[in-house]
């Protein structure tokens, strides 16, 4: 009982902690969304665009979309066959779940995770700016989103994991 107090205390803070993140990412999308109304103002009410509006909509878009993975796989948001697996039972779903993400999901993360550090780390040392537009935002703070949302993934994913491993020995989601 004292291991399942355990477990369930760690889901908790993993999960807390993700819901946590993914409402502070969320407000990207109002931060967003009114950098794109004053840019479309300036540019029709004033016929003068803003030269930076575009790159920090797809910064923030993409930022918001990468950051906001752990939250969507907290909340199951993610990918699955439900119409199959849901006919099975906690058992069966948690051994299902706890290969996939041992088996799957861990791996291609970390090496994401290796790929999106390398990526970033390039990027901070050539101090790497956009040249689509003449603003030329600086770029590496966007790239290191990357590495990131892996990380916050991962650290999902340890409690999704736990969740299964709960449903594959006791039976039933905790």
């Amino acid at each position: 009982m004292a291991l399942e107090h355990h477990v369930r205390t760690t889901i908790r803070l993993i999960d807390g902690f993700t819901k946590a993140t993914g409402w502070v990412f969320a407000w990207m999308s109002v931060i967003l969304m009114v950098i794109i109304v004053y840019h479309v103002t300036m540019r029709y009410a004033f016929r003068a665009p803003t030269v930076w509006a575009y790159d920090m909509s797809y910064m923030l878009y993409g930022s918001m979309f990468m950051l906001g993975s752990a939250y969507c796989l907290s909340k199951g948001g993610h990918i699955r066959t439900d119409f199959i697996y849901n006919n099975f039972s906690p058992r069966v779903q948690g051994i299902i779940d706890a290969t996939a993400y041992i088996a799957l999901f861990f791996p291609a993360l970390y090496l994401f995770f290796d790929a999106g550090w390398t990526y970033a780390e390039r990027s901070w040392a050539r101090g790497e700016r956009g040249y689509y537009s003449p603003w030329a935002p600086p770029i590496y703070p966007f790239k290191t989103v990357i590495p990131v949302a892996i990380a916050l993934m991962l650290l999902q994913g340890v409690s999704e994991l736990l969740k299964a491993l709960h449903a594959a020995i006791l039976g039933r989601w905790p």
